[in-house]
């Protein structure tokens, strides 16, 4: 686990390089690195910052060159199956020089090429210079677990890296926001789910995508997907062995995410997901101490506690738990503000950060989370709009109303909210934004300065789902796979990214490898959502008897949550100067969003998401500019 920044220009930046790396030390603590090499016109420059997790040797650190010297590699994140790709590596003549899964990952692309990207079990963005090709190829894993954020060639000039403030400071360019970005944030609360960041000028390569630039050319392709979730083929296997499978697969992903070098831990939130890591675990290694850091809310209502002391008890953990404060909150928003280095969703993402400070403080250097489990199992509320919708295109009203009616019986749901959602689905767009507007959520929100924007020629469109022709019939699966993709599953493996990388711990998620999901997206919709409502139905099936019943039966689900509004609304004296001190941007009238907050203040307006957001992207705003001009 580490951090990597890169330049590709007529120009040598090597000594901006060296000072960028600075910027991202907290990814890669141990060591940093620069290389920069010639090739037709350009200079090549690599920077890597290292965090030491396999192999700790000085041999296996980077920019890393292969035996025969014709290609150069900096990779972020874990090949977890190295020793197995080692092993037919051996078979085809290569040798090793270090015990690393980096040396592993280089030799596997010098044998297969882009072929061996879905061979890798694990998680990493990494970019290869081939001297002799005179190409640098960049990559990021299928569910874009590692970050890696690029600019477009203007100049003869590119710039990429893992850390988007290390780019900036690398680029050397002044910061401009990303109008689209911010108001999609702002009003919609959509963020990190296409290639565009809150930074004009700079990109992610979207998960699954790898392109390429060419030193004899100076042109880079566009991205192109060497991997994306297929939904064409639909198991024919039966519930118990699509159960027994699943099982199979989940516990061996577990025991290769848990090689490391280093102490180990696991984040645990007292939810099925943490749960069946942690127990999973222990079912592997029945002796091995087993260290597990979860946040607990003060707040009795929201608190987690109870489901986590069972779990400790249950696999004789050694236990560390947080709590936490708005007053914390507020001394620790501005690190956690530029170590995510860009806006986030709520005050949850800080339950997330303290949770790695904690293990940081404790001694461990990687963790195992659950994150990925909802977007592959149709967690959540369990999808019952697009279920229903499934049911109803095989033309059966009779199933469609018993789903409805038992997926109402759990806490907090009701009959018609499945078939309102339904109607979301269906509604045609001029509807669509008409129902939006009614209930709260107009494309238009004060603040905001409109004029501007729309000279600026940003888009007010509604970003609808498509429902696809080819996928009735398969409705939740289509909106899984939206998830992995776009529209949620990256902001949450962004946070939990950078959240982790700030304290220089590896944070693993052994729910998200290529034969689980592939299995996953495979299966019939009533595996994973029951015809009763129940939400992963074939994991918790699968999961008897190595998590406790009291879990896997649970009906409720919490997380690491936080009291949004108690906690905003006790900060107002600081959040008032943040505002007040805040520099002027200008598509957003800071009067007019000082005074909506000081109605929610007064219990004139009702407080919604939309009060962090304006909070959040403020000081993001604030504190760009002010690291920017250092």
């Amino acid at each position: 686990m580490c951090g990597f920044l890169g330049f590709i220009s007529e120009r040598n930046y090597e000594s901006l390089l060296v000072d960028s790396l600075d910027v991202i030390k907290h990814r890669g603590p141990d060591k940093q690195l620069s290389l920069v090499q010639r090739s037709e016109s350009y200079y090549v420059g690599l920077g890597h910052a290292r965090l030491s997790i396999i192999d700790l040797s000085d041999e296996a650190s980077q920019p890393f060159i292969s035996k025969c010297g014709r290609y150069n590699l900096v990779f972020n994140g874990e090949i977890y199956n190295y020793k197995e790709l080692r092993v037919e590596l051996l078979a085809l003549g290569f040798d090793f020089t270090t015990d690393s899964d980096t040396e592993v990952l280089l030799n596997a692309w010098i044998a297969w090429g882009l072929e061996a990207l879905p061979k890798f079990i694990g998680m990493f963005s990494f970019v290869i210079f081939d001297k002799a090709a005179k190409k640098i190829v960049l990559v990021r894993d299928a569910f874009g677990i590692k970050p890696f954020f690029y600019t477009l060639p203007q100049d003869k000039r590119v710039f990429f890296g893992s850390d988007i403030r290390g780019l900036i400071k690398l680029r050397n360019t002044t910061f401009e926001p990303n109008l689209q970005r911010a108001y999609d944030y702002l009003v919609h609360g959509d963020y990190d789910s296409t290639e565009s960041t809150f930074v004009e000028g700079v990109k992610h390569i979207m998960p699954g995508h790898y392109l390429e630039f060419s030193l004899i050319t100076g042109n880079m392709t566009e991205p192109k997907a060497w991997w994306q979730p297929d939904l064409s083929y639909t198991s024919t296997l039966s519930f118990d062995e699509a159960k027994d499978k699943l099982r199979t697969l989940f516990l061996d992903s577990v025991k290769l995410h848990l090689r490391s070098d280093v102490p180990l831990g696991v984040a645990l939130s007292g939810g099925v997901d943490s749960s069946a890591v942690v127990c999973a675990v222990r079912h592997l290694e029945p002796n091995t101490p087993i260290h597990t850091f979860s946040y607990i809310a003060s707040d009795n209502r929201i608190s987690e506690e109870v489901w986590v002391d069972l779990i400790n008890k249950d696999i004789k953990a050694i236990e560390h738990k947080v709590v936490s404060n708005s007053a914390e909150m507020q001394k620790d928003l501005d690190n956690m503000l530029l170590m995510q280095g860009e806006p986030f969703g709520g005050t949850s993402i800080y339950a997330q950060y303290r949770v790695f400070k904690l293990a940081k403080e404790s001694g461990i250097t990687v963790t195992l989370d659950g994150q990925g489990a909802d977007e592959l199992l149709a967690g959540y509320n369990g999808y019952p709009g697009r279920r229903l919708l499934s049911i109803l295109e095989t033309g059966n009203f009779i199933k469609a109303k018993y789903f409805a009616k038992h997926w109402a019986t759990f806490p907090g749901r009701s009959y018609l909210t499945p078939w309102k959602n339904l109607a979301s689905l269906k509604l045609p767009n001029l509807l669509y934004k008409v129902a939006k507007k009614t209930t709260g959520r107009d494309s238009y929100t004060s603040g905001l300065n409109i004029d501007y924007l729309i000279n600026k020629g940003v888009n007010f469109e509604v970003d609808r789902s498509i429902l696809s022709k080819k996928n009735k019939g398969k409705r939740v699966r289509e909106a899984l796979a939206e998830s992995i993709e776009s529209k949620g599953l990256p902001s949450l493996l962004r946070h939990g990214d950078r959240n982790s990388m700030a304290f220089s711990i590896e944070s693993r998620v052994p729910f998200l490898t290529l034969p689980m999901a592939e299995f996953l997206l495979s299966l019939p919709e009533n595996y994973l959502i029951s015809n009763k409502g129940v939400t992963k139905h074939i994991f918790r099936e699968a999961m008897r008897g190595i998590v406790p019943d009291s879990h896997l039966d649970r009906k409720d689900k919490i997380g690491f949550e936080t009291p949004e509004a108690e906690w905003l609304l006790s900060m107002s004296g600081a959040i008032e100067t943040w505002i007040n001190d805040a520099p002027e941007i200008p598509f957003i009238n800071k009067a007019e969003v000082l005074e909506g907050f000081k109605q929610v203040i007064l219990g004139e307006r009702s407080f919604d998401s939309r009060v962090w957001r304006w909070v959040n992207y403020i000081r993001w705003y604030t504190l760009m500019e002010i690291a920017t001009l250092n």
